[in-house]
């Protein structure tokens, strides 16, 4: 079963812990640190689940619950709530407020993906709940996580994980401008070169297997003075 979960955890340590986790089960995941950031990501990117910690800044946990639960654009959207606080009287409010299921810090990786698998599995969401097809497709490529293949026009594509993560997080969004330090993030745990020179490296790679020619590239393109670009368009 893939899905796409959003993490709201303010502690960057934690929220990578929990980002690799779920790659390594073979989801993809987009990582926020406060709770406005954490309701624009779920409006504008629908996820499957997800995983938020009660203690964030300039939205509480309990904050984004209630509007995820009282809003139209985020109809059913399952919560997984992860807090230090274990007081009866907050795990009984986020319940109230309509969250799934309840996590008390320390917790291990192991039983938050236990958890994760059975809010999926019970809310019918994830790609292998629908039935749906996990491929994320732009620009004639296709980013297959479960699999963890890529193809570009039909021809298998070898890539690193790094590159892989890159492709993912782009291809499931193109024509957004990515910056170096956004990318950056997609690799961390794959890459040990962790600077933001090291996405460039990548993209150059990324180029020479998916452009026909490299040095004039139509698929993955340089937005000067901001970042990179996947073109929605196959060429």
């Amino acid at each position: 079963m893939c899905a796409h979960v959003l993490v709201a955890e303010d502690d960057e340590k934690q929220a990578e812990l929990i980002r690799r986790s779920l790659l390594a089960e073979g989801h993809t995941a987009t990582v926020v640190h406060d709770g406005g950031a954490a309701l624009d990501a779920a409006r504008r990117l629908r996820p499957d689940l997800v995983v938020l910690d009660l203690m964030l800044p300039v939205v509480d946990g309990f904050g984004v619950c209630r509007a995820l639960r009282g809003g139209a654009e985020h109809p059913d959207i399952p919560v997984v709530m992860l807090t230090a606080r274990s007081a009866e009287d907050d795990v009984l409010l986020g319940l109230e407020l309509g969250a799934d299921d309840y996590l008390t810090k320390p917790y291990s990786p192991r039983e938050l993906m236990a958890r994760i698998r059975t809010v999926l599995r019970r809310s019918g969401r994830g790609a292998g709940a629908r039935g749906d097809d996990p491929v994320v497709r732009a620009a004639g490529l296709s980013v297959d996580p479960v699999r963890h293949e890529v193809r570009c026009d039909g021809a298998p594509v070898d890539c690193t994980p790094a590159e892989f993560q890159i492709l993912l997080a782009m291809a499931g969004e193109p024509e957004r401008v990515f910056t170096r330090r956004q990318l950056l993030h997609c690799t961390r745990g794959f890459d040990r070169a962790s600077t933001e020179r090291a996405v460039d490296v990548h993209i150059m790679n990324l180029r020479r297997k998916i452009e026909a020619d490299p040095r004039r590239p139509v698929r993955l393109l340089t937005v000067f003075g901001v970042g990179y670009k996947l073109s929605g368009a196959r060429p």
